[in-house]
């Protein structure tokens, strides 16, 4: 069995990553089509050694396919959303287009795998399923098995997210910024609206409410409901953008409502699908952006007892936010939805 698969957004920074993670996983592609603007048709990228032309998107692209892998932003996802279940494709969407959508499933694989399924009952046979919020994903494939063992009752997050959230402008941008920077060379940002090299500032997203959070913080609060099918937990969240590339650290206050012990946590993390527990306390040492860089498995360490709050534990959790946090998620969904199953991960 093979799959005629349709990469939208191919020439961004996660449509590459889409790419080498079919690759990677040997995911069954009989044909490759590649689709973006009008401004990137005609450009080539290298999937499996070989050239493939990346063509202009529009309404008949997805005719014959059997799956499309999107990542060109909401206002694309939701034009072409029609087009694209009406050909008779499964959609994975890493827009924020669909995600809170009534019947539309939003998907960790280590955390609701019998959700994906659900977008083949869709439009006669095909749907869409929406991936999560980065945060959110690299979060919940840690706090799931938590939650499952002794359920989490608040749960409070710093986040540290990297330029590659933003897309590969921002990364090119952080890149040429701190260059100029220590060149003592006047820069001015086109992408991110501060400068940003040696600098951190609260997330970008819009403001959404009265009450002073911006759609990035309520994204793991609304979206981590729904991926649990439980909106008991009280969740709040502060989002920051730090001058790191392409992988995220959240730092993880949580309360849970049954005793929960440092020793058990890391019982369960080790063995949680997805995770890979990382600390040597001797040399002070967890996980670390440049470790998780190119990654599959979502980092966690420095677990420890919250002193000041009865129940809770203090985590240290970093992912790819590339990886785990958009590509990887997306083509585990896939694997679940027209496989039936997820292939092994690579790290």
């Amino acid at each position: 069995m093979a799959f005629k698969v349709a990469i939208v957004g191919a020439t961004g920074a996660v449509g590459v990553e889409f790419m080498q993670v079919l690759e990677r996983r040997n995911f069954p592609v009989s044909e490759l089509r590649l689709l973006a603007s009008k401004r990137s048709a005609g450009t080539t990228l290298k999937y499996k050694g070989k050239d493939v032309t990346v063509t202009e998107l529009n309404e008949g692209s997805f005719a014959g396919c059997d799956l499309a892998l999107f990542s060109a932003g909401s206002s694309v996802s939701k034009q072409y959303r029609d087009a694209c279940t009406k050909a008779g494709c499964l959609m994975v969407d890493n827009s924020s287009a669909f995600r809170m959508e009534d019947g539309v499933p939003l998907v960790v694989p280590e955390v609701n795998p019998q959700e994906a399924a659900k977008a083949l009952q869709k439009n006669g046979g095909k749907g869409v399923i929406a991936n999560p919020n980065c945060v959110t994903i690299i979060a919940l494939v840690v706090l799931a098995p938590l939650h499952r063992e002794a359920g989490i009752k608040r749960l409070v997050a710093a986040t540290y997210q990297a330029s590659s959230g933003a897309g590969h402008a921002a990364m090119v941008e952080l890149q040429e910024g701190t260059r100029a920077f220590l060149d003592n060379k006047p820069f001015t940002p086109k992408v991110i609206p501060v400068p940003y090299a040696f600098n951190l500032f609260p997330h970008n997203s819009p403001w959404l409410d009265d009450k002073g959070y911006c759609e990035e913080e309520l994204k793991l609060l609304k979206e981590g409901h729904k991926i649990l099918g439980d909106t008991s937990p009280r969740i709040t969240a502060t989002c920051v953008r730090v001058p790191i590339l392409r992988a995220h650290s959240e730092a993880l206050n949580v309360e849970f409502v049954k005793p929960m012990s440092v020793a058990r946590a890391y019982e369960i993390l080790r063995a949680a699908p997805g995770v890979r527990v990382v600390e040597d306390r001797a040399k002070n040492r967890w996980p670390m952006p440049l470790d998780v860089a190119g990654k599959d498995d979502v980092q966690v360490g420095r677990i420890r007892v919250d002193q000041s709050n009865p129940n809770t534990l203090d985590l240290w959790v970093v992912g790819d936010q590339l990886l785990k946090g958009a590509a990887l998620n997306a083509v585990q969904c896939a694997e679940l939805a027209l496989l039936g199953k997820v292939a092994p991960n690579q790290s």
